[in-house]
């Protein structure tokens, strides 16, 4: 059975579809492939709010559109250039887009249809991951582009991946495709392109059969230890990445990153 969420129409960067208790979150630009930037983190953190609030959602699919789970690669008019006031709005809905992510209390699956270029953390915070032939990690937009990767990059990176991976992963801008993500353990499975989210569904229903309680209280126990994690480093990673931001904040090109650029 189908049932529309009361948000489904508030952020122009999800689609959202439910049925019987499983909630579909497509994130797009314009319909294609989503363009990372102030306003889908907004989005998001948002959004992932109003799921965790939500008791009519038994199981969450995360995934994107088209050939990219996201983008663009990082490049220096990626590069935001901020003053404390601005970086201060970005550290509110930074920190918030984790942290509303894990409480929901809704066990997740990411369906990553294609290379995550930003960002990557995000759906590796699922508790199933199952990724596309296509599929591509690398870290464009933090240490490579001359930011520090602060805002929780370097806290759940080496949970997913092993510590001296996890570093080599972000000082490099190293690419690590599908099969590989698979034999180190960031991801579950890897299908074709067209059986990723068919398969995410499959287990969805499987998982829903459970016991509304069995799946929140589960999803519950996992992600405790990662959220105390966060509560103890994320606000200060966040602020050294800003610091060092604002340091740099006349080099040329990027985009400025105020109050009113994140919330456009």
């Amino acid at each position: 059975m189908s049932s529309t969420p009361t948000y489904s129409d508030r952020w122009e960067t999800i689609h959202f579809e439910r049925r019987d208790g499983i909630l579909e979150m497509r994130l797009h630009t314009d319909g294609g492939s989503l363009r990372w930037g102030a306003g889908p983190v907004r989005d998001l953190q948002e959004a992932f709010g109003a799921v965790a609030a939500d008791a009519e959602n038994r199981v969450v699919i995360l995934t994107g559109t088209g050939e990219e789970f996201n983008g663009p690669k990082g490049s220096p008019d990626t590069f935001p250039r901020a003053t404390p006031r601005g970086w201060e709005t970005a550290h509110w809905n930074v920190r918030r887009l984790l942290t509303n992510l894990l409480d929901i209390e809704a066990p997740m699956i990411s369906a990553i249809n294609g290379p995550a270029w930003r960002h990557a953390e995000t759906p590796l915070l699922s508790d199933i991951v199952l990724a596309s032939e296509t599929t591509v990690f690398s870290d464009t937009g933090h240490f490579v582009n001359g930011l520090v990767p602060g805002d929780g990059m370097q806290l759940v990176m080496p949970l997913v991946m092993g510590l001296n991976r996890a570093r080599y992963y972000m000082l490099t801008g190293q690419e690590i495709d599908a099969r590989t993500a698979l034999e180190i353990g960031m991801v579950n499975e890897v299908l074709a392109p067209d059986r990723v989210l068919p398969r995410a569904w499959e287990l969805a229903e499987q998982i829903a059969r459970q016991s509304q309680l069995v799946t929140r209280y589960t999803r519950v126990a996992f992600v405790q230890t990662i959220k105390q994690l966060l509560v103890a480093n994320h606000g200060y990673g966040i602020m050294l990445e800003g610091m060092a931001c604002i340091d740099d904040a006349d080099r040329g090109g990027g985009y400025e990153l105020t109050e009113r650029a994140e919330r456009a």
